[in-house]
């Protein structure tokens, strides 16, 4: 028995259950053994025996079921695009006829008969033109079992839609005070489901740009060094283990490899978060994506382009993307209860006053009363309003909401998890603290002017805040990578760079010196030295400094009684004085993005977790997490793959996202309540059991109104969140 995974692209799912549905319908087929259809990426997995089951099969039941399958990333894409743009047309129109009809609701023409058609054109319209996703997702939700909000919009507005048809062309079947239309009602139902759908669908439209930018991050073509010597450019995809490649400066690494001639400093920032480039020399393993800053080498490839570790944080990435979303619906739960509930109290209706009462043209009322009542607008309402005043206020406080759904757990998170550089520090590297003779800085720092290196530019920096001149020339400059910097001034060598640069060039150390070196080194700061004339005269502690607003945060989240921990590829010595600073308790330090990843997966076990990153390093870990948050600062790929961005790079916003996350849902649960508090009581009412009593009987009018009612409720109450101060 030969066993297969077939991953495809699905497009056409708009709702959680449409991939419910998918996964539903193909575990009938014989010789899957298993599925899995994520709505959130329109991405399917399954697992067959292809002895009974081949992948041609598969996709014929996908796509009989409505669903489409694209061949790649690129054609799902464009489907989405398209999907997007459709569903945005469609509500436009539909919000468009609405306008128009409440105008004609409030301002009729004079000749009433006339007035009614064209509410009926322009509401058969929205019904089904606009509407028609309604009915068609309603069908395959009833289908696979499930009775859905769809199921509840398709009810809802059919009855108001067709008891106001009945009205316009059989008007003689209502008394004089009965002929109503709802029209306008069904049409504001529609509308404001369809602009809870495009915001969903906003959120998802760009869901996998991040990994089209993380594949650019390779170069596509390497400069292979033939057996003759001689250069020859090829496709970086083409380059097969034990191939020599050579990397210019300035040049990306092509793949995988092992340095076999010459040194370099690679910026490895994306891979490792580590936020000074690294010495490499001959034996050094570099990485497919980093940058040779400086110096030209050669290399021998390790790894295949579709084996490196650039290629496994895209299939990381792509694997975080496809979980399942974690919110509950709790609207559509309940609806798998509410909706038959309704339907046959609808249906007992008419049987009791038919039948048992013996009045047909109550049983039609009363039955059709208890539909217009239960339509669902509040209770559609509930959630989309909320979350467009929720998205609102986020905004206006430099929160950026990509995915709104994640407000139904933000509030629920155990651990906040935070890389280092950039995120919790400011990613510049500055000069901390000094030991040197003063009448030798403008020497240094104007040597330092003549590199591009963050640590020259950090030593300017310092100098240049002494207002001190830096105009001395140099001969003779040399630029060693991994090492420093040396020039002749005056006759005089200049050396400035590292302990080891210092001592293979025989400098003189004086103690005072040293011991500044040393301790720097043990509170976790950078340290490079310089000399003259082979007498050392400065020592320069470096540090990324702690961003403002961090230990505020730190402090804030440990007052939620959520756990900060820090993730970072920065060395353990760095990484433990950051978090000494900011009273983080937790830290992992010298860890890759799949190490970081895997540290989230262990973290989710326990409970839900937040990453807030900026790197493209970060990315597999803030897809994977519950809440992903990156800074407006971090990479385009970042921000994409994150849920939530911090526009003012503020990190108290991270606080206030909690706080709107706690607010919105009290206003989602809220609406809740209230929209089934009136059908708890409405329904009743309109179905008569008090007419017997007290002569009271709810009529589709006030049917309509005291749901019109509810729907004014829930606006009001969702527009308080914007008022409130998080």
């Amino acid at each position: 028995m030969a066993k297969e995974t077939i991953k495809l692209n699905i497009s056409g799912m708009t709702c959680v259950n449409c991939s419910n549905g998918i996964e539903k319908a193909v575990n009938k087929l014989d010789g899957l053994e298993s599925s899995k259809v994520s709505f959130a990426s329109n991405e399917g997995e399954f697992f067959i025996d292809n002895k009974l089951l081949n992948k041609e099969v598969l996709i014929a039941k996908i796509k009989k079921l409505g669903y489409g399958v694209e061949e790649d990333l690129k054609a799902l894409e464009k489907a989405k695009l398209i999907d997007y743009n459709k569903l945005r047309n469609i509500f436009s129109i539909s919000i468009a006829l609405t306008i128009v009809m409440f105008y004609f609701a409030f301002f009729p023409i004079e000749n009433t008969q006339n007035n009614q058609y064209i509410m009926f054109i322009l509401a058969t319209i929205v019904q089904f033109y606009a509407g028609g996703r309604f009915y068609t997702l309603a069908y395959k939700a009833v289908s696979n079992s499930n009775y859905d909000m769809n199921v509840l919009v398709a009810l809802g507005t059919s009855a108001a839609y067709f008891y106001s048809v009945f009205v316009v062309f059989f008007p003689s079947l209502f008394p004089e005070e009965l002929r109503f239309l709802y029209f306008d009602g069904a049409a504001v139902i529609i509308s404001f489901i369809l602009l809870g759908r495009l915001l969903e669908e906003r959120s998802k439209a760009k869901a996998t740009d991040f990994l089209k930018k993380l594949m650019d991050l390779a170069p596509l073509n390497a400069t292979l060094i033939c057996e003759d010597g001689s250069f020859k450019t090829v496709l970086a995809s083409e380059l097969k283990v034990g191939d020599k490649v050579l990397i210019k400066t300035g040049e990306k690494i092509s793949t995988d490899a092992v340095i076999s001639k010459g040194s370099a400093d690679i910026d490895t920032s994306m891979i490792t978060g580590e936020s000074m480039p690294v010495y490499k020399t001959i034996g050094d393993e570099v990485i497919a994506g980093t940058l040779n800053t400086t110096g030209v080498i050669e290399v021998v490839v390790l790894k295949q382009s579709n084996d490196t570790t650039l290629s496994k944080i895209i299939a990381l990435l792509s694997t975080a993307q496809s979980k399942k979303l974690p919110i509950s619906r709790f609207a559509d739960n309940v609806a798998n209860i509410f909706v038959p509930t309704v339907i046959i109290i609808s249906i007992l209706t008419f049987f009791a006053w038919y039948f048992i009462v013996g009045n047909a043209l109550n049983a039609i009322l009363a039955s059709i009363s208890v539909l217009v009542i239960s339509c669902p607008c509040a209770l559609g309402l509930a959630t989309p309003i909320a979350i467009v005043s929720s998205v609102g206020k986020g905004a206006q406080e430099g929160i950026l909401i990509k995915n709104p759904e994640i407000l139904e757990i933000i509030k629920d998170i155990k651990y906040a998890v935070f890389d280092k550089t950039g995120t919790l520090t400011k990613g510049i590297i500055s000069v901390k603290d000094a030991v040197y003779e003063e009448k030798y800085l403008d020497i240094l720092a104007s040597l330092e002017t003549k590199s591009e290196h963050p640590i020259s530019k950090a030593v300017v920096v310092f100098a240049q805040t002494k207002n001190i001149s830096l105009n001395k020339e140099f001969e003779d400059i040399q630029i060693i990578p991994g090492l420093g910097i040396k020039a002749i001034y005056e006759n005089k060598e200049i050396l400035i760079g590292s302990l080891s640069f210092l001592e293979k060039n025989s400098i003189n150390l004086d103690s005072k010196y040293l011991d500044f070196y040393n301790t720097s080194l043990n509170n976790g700061a950078g340290v490079i030295l310089a000399s003259i004339d082979k007498e050392c005269v400065a020592v320069f502690a470096l540090e990324d400094s702690i961003k403002d607003g961090a230990k505020e945060l730190i402090a804030d989240l440990k007052a939620k009684n959520i756990t900060p921990i820090l993730l970072t590829g920065d060395n353990q010595i760095t990484a433990n004085s950051v978090a000494k600073e900011l009273n983080i308790d937790k830290v992992y330090a010298q860890v890759l993005p799949d190490e970081k990843y895997k540290v989230i997966i262990e973290l989710q076990k326990e409970a839900k977790v937040m990453f807030v990153g900026d790197g493209i390093n970060d990315s597999p870990s803030i897809k994977q997490a519950d809440i992903g948050i990156t800074l407006n600062s971090g990479s385009d790929i970042t921000k994409d793959a994150g849920d939530i961005i911090l526009i003012n790079n503020d990190l108290k916003a991270v606080s206030k996202s909690i706080n709107l996350s706690i607010e919105s849902m009290k206003i989602i649960k809220q609406n809740l309540f209230w929209a089934f508090i009136y059908n708890i009581g409405g329904i009743p009412l309109a179905a008569g059991i008090f007419y017997p009593i007290f002569g009271v009987m709810l009529t589709p009018m006030y049917a309509g109104i005291a749901m019109s009612f509810s729907s004014v409720t829930v606006v009001l109450n969702s527009l308080r969140l914007k008022f409130k101060k998080i």
